[in-house]
C-alpha cells in the first residue's frame, strides 16, 4: 500500500464514542505513568513495534526496548523534566499534544555532556493509534526551541 493511500485511510477513519474514550483513557494512562516515572506502565501503552522519533535530530528508537532506552536516557539526562500541556487533539488517528517542557540538563543526552543548565522549550508530539491493537505506535516528537524565536527579535 502506498504512503498516500495509508494517509487517506487515516484521514477517513471515523471513531465512535467508545473508541474516542479508549484513545483518551490510554493517553491519560501514558501521561500519568510518564509523570510518575513508571516505565513499565508507560511501555504497556505501546505496541511492540512502536517507534520513538526525534524528527529534527533524525534519531529513532524501535520497539519496547527502544522506548525503554529513550525514556531511560531522557529521564537520566533531565531528571526533573516537566511537561506542561498547552493543547491537545484526540481523534481516531491518535493524539497530538503541544507542551512546554522545563528541566535541568544533568546527564548526557544524544552525545551532549551535561551542562547543569535549565532547559525551556516546547514540543509537539504525535501519538499514532493502532486500531487493531488499541495502543499507541510510539511518539513522533517535534522540538520547538523558544530561544530561536527570541534571537529574531534581538
Amino acid at each position: 500500500m502506498t504512503e498516500k493511500i495509508q494517509i487517506l485511510e487515516k484521514y477517513r477513519r471515523i471513531a465512535d464514542n467508545k473508541e474516542y474514550a479508549e484513545i483518551r483513557d490510554l493517553y491519560k494512562k501514558h501521561s500519568i505513568a510518564e509523570d510518575n516515572r513508571d516505565l513499565p506502565g508507560l511501555i504497556s501503552t505501546l505496541t511492540t513495534d512502536c517507534v520513538y522519533e526525534l524528527v529534527q535530530e533524525q534519531v529513532q528508537w524501535d520497539g519496547h526496548e527502544g522506548a525503554q532506552a529513550f525514556y531511560t536516557s531522557l529521564l537520566s539526562a533531565f531528571p526533573d523534566i516537566h511537561f506542561d500541556l498547552t493543547d491537545i487533539v484526540i481523534g481516531p488517528q491518535g493524539v497530538c499534544e503541544e507542551a512546554d517542557v522545563t528541566g535541568t540538563h544533568l546527564g548526557e543526552w544524544l552525545g551532549e555532556k551535561p551542562t547543569g543548565k535549565p532547559i525551556d522549550f516546547s514540543v509537539i508530539i504525535w501519538f499514532p493509534w493502532s486500531v487493531n491493537e488499541k495502543l499507541f505506535q510510539g511518539e513522533k516528537i517535534y522540538i520547538i526551541e523558544k530561544t530561536e524565536m527570541k534571537k529574531i527579535h534581538e
